[in-house]
């Protein structure tokens, strides 16, 4: 699975997931594409990651390439301010702890009850050991890690 960044021509920012680099183009070939703002079929990939700015433009490979008459240049957008991984993962934490029930110590066997319809369908957090996390693992019950970030966040 391939990953990549996509804009369209009125500057919406996405990601689309093809099979290969070949399935990309196929798919853009055959107009199969569109963005899922604005529904426009003209697709281009922009560099991930870092990314390439041209007068607070996305830059597409018809911008960089020799332009053509027929591809009219990109309205200029502000770019907000995108949140950083540990800001999205504070965030992220942050919701766990509001929309969760704190059993502390008691997760894995709380969890078993849930699971087992012995106790009030709920969303829970606390603490488990390794052990403990492989084995609701083992027994089918869904559970997630979450890492404790800083001295900030309290269960």
């Amino acid at each position: 699975m391939i990953i990549y960044d996509l804009c369209c021509e009125q500057e919406h920012r996405f990601e689309g997931w093809f099979r290969s680099s070949d399935d990309f183009s196929r798919q853009q070939e055959a107009r199969l594409l569109s963005c899922p703002v604005c529904a426009s079929p003209r697709i281009e990939k922009i560099p991930s990651g870092g990314h390439i700015v041209r007068s607070g433009r996305c830059a597409t490979a018809a911008e960089t390439a020799t332009t053509s008459a027929a591809s009219a240049p990109l309205a200029p957008t502000p770019a907000a301010p995108q949140p950083t991984p540990e800001q999205l993962l504070r965030q992220l934490v942050s919701a766990v702890i509001q929309h969760t029930e704190d059993v502390g110590k008691n997760f894995a066997d709380e969890a078993r009850k849930i699971h087992n319809d012995e106790a009030p369908a709920r969303a829970i957090r606390g603490q488990a050991t390794a052990d403990e996390y492989e084995a609701l693992q083992d027994e089918g019950i869904d559970v997630l890690r979450l890492p404790v970030i800083g001295d900030d966040v309290t269960h």
